[in-house]
């Protein structure tokens, strides 16, 4: 059976700074064979950002702990268990700007930063 990966890998919210990938793959191991556990860092300022994602060998597997774990605690923290999305690529030589998702981000941002500016109205002019 032919399983697309992303029904195989769980995406894990909410982890505690101090879990390991080791702490992780525990956790999970019990629902079945891991493929790879990784938690991603924030090396500029070196430490994790709060998620992880488990992949699973068997879809089964993968959703018997989804059911189990989500909402589970871990190292004192209550995690977050989905299904892993894909992460969106861009095409090779295409400016990211050109990408639908980074306009509406764009566009999110520009219109919460539109608030915390004065208008131009406001301003006074420089003395010559």
């Amino acid at each position: 059976m032919n399983i697309p990966r992303k029904k195989k890998t769980i995406y894990v919210g909410g982890l505690d700074a101090s879990t390991t990938e080791e702490i992780l793959y525990a956790a999970f191991i019990p629902f079945g064979d891991l493929k790879e556990v990784n938690i991603p860092r924030d090396y500029a300022e070196n430490k994790t950002r709060g998620f992880g994602f488990v992949d699973f060998e068997e879809e089964e597997d993968a959703a018997a702990a989804l059911e189990n774990m989500d909402g589970a605690e871990l190292l004192g923290k209550v995690i977050r268990c989905n299904i892993a999305k894909p992460m969106t690529k861009l095409q090779p030589g295409k400016a990211v700007w050109s990408a639908e998702e980074w306009i509406q981000n764009s566009l999110k941002d520009d219109n919460l930063n539109e608030n915390d500016t004065e208008p131009l109205e406001a301003l006074e002019p420089l003395p010559t």
